[in-house]
């Protein structure tokens, strides 16, 4: 075997290690279908049901059932349309979304918050916020402090809705049961409280900059210049590495879906669906690194470690923007998913194409081969 192969091999078994290590120390237990403790992603999936979800995490994603509570703080909160709550959610996070159903109380800060159309909150909904938009239904009241406060033509309020709020814009379709009052005392009120704490909005903002920086270094330290090629992908070919990344997040889940109707497929349908949701943190992470590289090029600077600084901090700022901050890590996901994609590909037809006999890499050679990078 070449010494290519076994590099890439020692690479490969390190990343497990730290991965493991890094594992025990962060997760938490998950015992009775419970969550309690700290990942990089929390995914409760459409078949999925769990009692409870405590912890912290980079994103928690629940398109399952939570019979119970969810109390976290996470860089993005999100329950989608099939998602089903029947407890409370109490989040601080960069972007809480809710499209699903919640049978209890919601109280989230964040630094967009938004209720979707297909939303049902059975509580009351309690937000602090920089941006919040109303488009579902609260069959409760609303207490909202926010810089910017949508109530959408779709909105449907049960009670009372009090704000304060620099901008509040109210369709005429919204339907609203009580009275609405703009209430300057709410103020920082607004949004959860854990136990006596109340934890500010952008705590999971910090706390998912700071793990997607973690698997950053991890990444850039091992694979150098597989990372380097995945930059120059996005760089060199945007189009393709955006377009692959698109047919990937359509295309995958439809697969592992597919698989579920079979036995045999079951298993790996599961396995599969961890193994992408591990893909798309990574490719979260390559995808910002990448446009930090580029923008780093547009200034004839190259330095790895500065170019992924430069690129989870960017968009770690551009998230707090509502909408377009949101529009722009899809966006940067896709190109990294592509690219990803596109560098496993070409280092599979490449290991495959290298002859069995061929001569050892030297020394010098590995070197200098880590050091282009």
């Amino acid at each position: 075997m070449s010494s290519r192969l076994s590099s890439g091999g020692i690479r490969v078994a390190t990343l497990a290690v730290v991965s493991l290590v890094l594992l025990s120390a962060v997760t938490g237990t998950v015992a009775a279908q419970s969550y309690q403790g700290a990942s990089g992603t929390i995914v409760i999936g459409p078949d999925e049901t769990y009692d409870s979800v405590e912890g912290v995490a980079g994103t928690v994603i629940v398109r399952g059932t939570v019979t119970g509570d969810i109390a976290t703080a996470a860089g993005t909160v999100h329950v989608t349309e099939t998602g089903e709550v029947g407890g409370n959610i109490e989040a601080a996070a960069g972007t809480v979304r809710i499209d699903g159903t919640v049978g209890g109380d919601v109280s989230v800060a964040g630094g967009t918050v938004e209720i979707g159309e297909t939303a049902q909150i059975d509580g009351n909904l309690d937000v602090g916020a920089s941006y919040l938009a109303l488009r579902g239904t609260v069959d409760g009241t609303v207490q909202a402090g926010a810089e910017e406060f949508v109530l959408g033509p779709t909105a449907s309020v049960g009670g009372d809705v009090r704000y304060d709020a620099a901008t509040f814009t109210r369709a005429p379709e919204a339907a609203v049961g009580g009275s609405v009052v703009r209430d300057e005392s709410i103020g920082a009120s607004a949004g959860p409280e854990f136990g006596e704490f109340a934890l500010p909005s952008w705590v999971g903002v910090v706390y998912g900059l700071f793990v997607n920086l973690l698997l950053g270094v991890i990444l850039l330290a091992i694979f150098p210049s597989f990372s380097a090629r995945v930059a120059g992908h996005v760089a060199e070919r945007p189009a393709k590495s955006g377009g692959v990344g698109l047919l990937a997040l359509v295309a995958v889940p439809v697969v592992l879906v597919v698989l579920l109707f079979t036995i045999v497929g079951i298993p790996l349908s599961l396995v599969g669906a961890v193994a992408f949701g591990v893909t798309a943190w990574v490719a979260v992470v390559y995808g910002q690194f990448a446009i930090g590289s580029w923008a780093l090029s547009l200034a004839d600077r190259e330095n790895r470690w500065l170019a992924l600084v430069v690129g989870l901090v960017g968009f770690a700022l551009l998230g707090a923007i509502p909408v377009l901050g949101g529009l722009l890590e899809l966006v940067a996901f896709l190109l990294g998913l592509g690219a990803l994609a596109l560098t496993l590909r070409e280092s599979y037809r490449n290991r495959g194409a290298e002859p069995s006999g061929g001569r050892q890499t030297t020394l010098d050679e590995s070197a200098g081969d880590t050091a282009a990078a």
